[in-house]
């Protein structure tokens, strides 16, 4: 018989361990939780605080095999005169000016070649070797020249290695073409084999003509840029044969009544399905339970004796109390029941399926959950991390319902070549338009509805869900109307009023310089033109590809296999994690508008994951607020001219700036210049010329509006601010 004293001892050993309760579900939810801490995270590291136990090592080693710059994408090009290697994406935005396009570079044939540990250092005349990342711009002739001898090892294999001229001392050195290995079966390489040997012949080609003539740098990244065009093609699939989402680049969209070819099937795939009324009604109570929630408040807290393992717990506690919450709400016997048995698995669809929700209409609608969609996506993005998954046994995310998935599941994607898709799903604009013509547009746009819905419905597909989809479409068209056409509008009033490389008088120069009027960049009105054009290009070229952005983006920020990392970024704290879907697509989105405009004027740094842009979310949310800055300037502009009619107003507009144009120039001239001025920060790393410094300029515009001596213009056209509220 038992010893009641021993059984007692035995269940008291079991519910503890090393002084604390047990970590499990039941545990955390019970009242004790305060007592609990996770098992695995012990000693000094259980202790750190909650905002400081993974920061980023400052001397943290390269990853082999990989770009050293974006860390995600497999090394394809190895640089002699940096000692790094390199994606071709990288390389190219590494290289385009100065010293650095004339750098000795070679593909990398196998594997090893994409180790720099496999290959021998460098060694320079004096024997010591040459530094991994050093500036190699400022070694002298004789050990570049070794660093281009020293290729020759790699030779050995049976592949040549193709050397460039020296950088240094402009002298050329003889190439050898390159040979890759026919049993290769990762095609890159031999993408990468023959761009390098394309750069090799046009460099060597220049360099001969004179040794010592500096060629045209625009004309040198004009050709740069003609043959790095050449990567997307071949390098758009995978290993599989596979198109790769992050470099497949969208034509042209199809006018009505052309070809629509398979520009529909790519759009499909990033566009989500519109919610029906019963997904409406679910919709609503997850937003309920965001707004009241404060997840975020009790997680994301740097407290007194908060350490990573009490986060975790409170982590758990707080998404279970969510979850009970939601499935009560909907369910009320399956809530009691929950509450009981404490069963969350049992509910894992529900969950999947509502938190889904939520994320589509996010996405469909970004002027929705502005205050919500955060504390959701970062409620997901811990239910992600492995000590909560073990716990719940099921995953909270899933992918997010497009178009193209739910026309796949029934094989009815057909419906996406059908050249009446461009007529069912197209915009229908009144500006300058007749009753009639608009009433015929709605006519065509109907009954091109009908005729496909009818024509591709099927078993398990029924007409209302066609009509769906085609209804989905059209609401991506309806957001590039409101957030990319802004853009091309700017365009169009930027080459309507000023000429590209001269002034007509002073007031419609736009050059600025430092210091004067808030500017910190100093640009001639040529070079100013430029920039603002090429920055409004990358605008509007981002924002056609939002919705594939936003994919990347929720699957950089919700990926097990990338943590984030909780730091004081000087604007709060947040959590910074690394985006490498998100910014390779957008690094591809930057070299197409490069390839648009010709030249490229300013930094092409794209801030992602640092204290600038913490994570893709900051990232999305930066990006979808440009059309709250050109929509309402666009909306005050196009009014000018019949506030104009009414004399009093004509009156004021006269005396005051002349004429209608002049009073359209001044402020267009105005928000060219100091909207795209460097301000906005006292340094070059928040604000300037950078990819999103040339947004904070854009933003800090907007805040000094009305101090502007045309900001009653403004008010006269019903203006009344820059939240998208007007």
């Amino acid at each position: 018989m038992a010893d009641p004293q021993n059984e007692s001892q035995i269940q008291a050993d079991e519910g503890q361990t090393n002084g604390h309760a047990v970590f499990s579900l039941e545990n955390i939810l019970g009242d004790n939780h305060d007592a609990i801490e996770h098992p695995t995270v012990t000693g000094d590291v259980a202790s750190t605080p909650a905002g400081g136990w993974d920061e980023e090592d400052a001397e943290r080693p390269p990853v082999e095999g990989y770009c050293i710059e974006c860390e995600d994408q497999p090394a394809q090009v190895f640089c002699e005169t940096c000692s790094d290697v390199y994606c071709e994406v990288c390389f190219a935005a590494q290289h385009r000016k100065g010293t650095r396009k004339r750098h000795a570079v070679r593909p990398l044939d196998d594997s090893s070649d994409a180790n720099p540990k496999s290959h021998k250092k460098a060694k320079a005349n004096n024997g010591t070797a040459v530094p991994r990342s050093g500036g190699s711009s400022l070694s002298s002739p004789s050990s570049s020249s070794a660093v281009l001898a020293n290729g020759a090892d790699v030779g050995a294999n049976g592949t040549g290695v193709t050397t460039i001229t020296d950088g240094v001392s402009g002298t050329a050195t003889p190439s050898t073409t390159t040979t890759v290995d026919s049993t290769d079966d990762n095609s890159v390489f031999t993408v990468a084999s023959s761009f390098v040997k394309k750069i090799t012949q046009y460099i060597s080609h220049k360099m001969k003509v004179d040794g010592e003539e500096e060629y045209n740098d625009v004309d040198a990244e004009g050709q740069l840029d003609d043959i790095s065009e050449g990567w997307k093609q071949p390098n758009s699939t995978t290993t599989n044969g596979k198109m790769d989402p992050t470099t497949t680049m969208l034509s042209a969209q199809p006018t009505p009544g052309s070809k629509v070819g398979e520009w529909f099937v790519e759009r499909a795939k990033y566009i989500p399905l519109r919610l029906t009324l019963p997904e409406r009604k679910f919709l609503r109570l997850l937003e309920a339970a965001l707004s009241v929630s404060e997840y975020t408040d009790k997680i994301d807290t740097l407290g007194f004796g908060l350490s990573k393992a009490k986060r975790i717990v409170h982590q758990i506690r707080e998404l279970c109390a969510i979850m009970s919450g939601l499935v009560l709400a909907a369910d009320y016997k399956q809530g009691q029941e929950l509450f009981q048995d404490r069963d969350f698995e049992a509910n894992a669809e529900f969950y999947q399926e509502i938190f889904e929700l939520g994320r589509r209409h996010k996405i469909m609608n970004p002027e929705k959950m502005r205050t919500t969609y955060g504390k959701l996506i970062y409620l997901l993005q811990d239910s992600q991390t492995p000590d909560v998954k073990d716990l719940l046994n099921f995953s909270c995310v899933r992918p997010i319902k497009t178009v193209y998935l739910v026309l796949e599941r029934h094989n009815a994607t057909d419906l996406l070549r059908d050249d009446l898709v461009a007529i069912a799903t197209k915009e229908i604009y009144s500006e300058g338009r007749s009753r009639r013509e608009i009433q015929r547009d709605i006519k065509a746009k109907e009954r091109a509805i009908e005729t496909l819905s009818s024509k591709y419905a099927r078993n398990g597909l029924s007409q209302e869900s066609v009509r769906q989809c085609l209804y989905s479409i059209g609401d991506n068209h309806a957001f590039l109307r409101v957030n990319r056409d802004p853009c091309d509008q700017m365009i169009g009033f930027l080459k309507q009023y000023f000429h590209p490389t001269q002034a007509k008088d002073q007031k419609s120069s736009l050059a600025i310089r430092s210091g004067k009027g808030g500017a910190r960049l100093s640009h001639d009105h040529s070079k100013q033109y430029a920039y603002v054009l090429q920055s409004l290009t990358l605008w509007r070229e981002i924002l056609h590809d939002m919705f594939h952005l936003w994919s990347l983006a929720e699957q950089d920020l919700l990926s097990e296999n990338v943590p984030y990392r909780l730091r004081d970024t000087g604007q709060g704290l947040n959590r910074v994690q690394a985006a490498p879907k998100t910014s390779r697509m957008m690094h591809t989105i930057l070299h197409k508008a490069q390839k648009s405009v010709g030249t490229w004027i300013g930094s092409s740094v794209i801030h992602m994951g640092d204290h600038n842009v913490p994570n893709a979310l900051m990232f999305i949310d930066k990006y979808t607020q440009i059309y709250r800055i050109l929509l309402p300037i666009c909306n005050t502009l196009r009014q000018i001219p019949s506030l104009a009619e009414k004399p009093a107003l004509r009156s004021y507009i006269d005396d005051e700036f002349g004429s209608v144009d002049n009073c359209v120039r001044e402020i267009l001239g105005d928000f060219f210049r100091h909207g795209f001025d460097g301000s906005g920060a006292d340094n070059f790393f928040d604000a300037g010329s950078c990819i999103d410094g040339r947004l904070t300029s854009a933003w800090n515009w907007c805040s000094a509006l009305e101090k502007k001596r045309y900001f009653h213009v403004f008010l006269l056209t019903g203006f009344v601010g820059f939240d998208g509220e007007w």
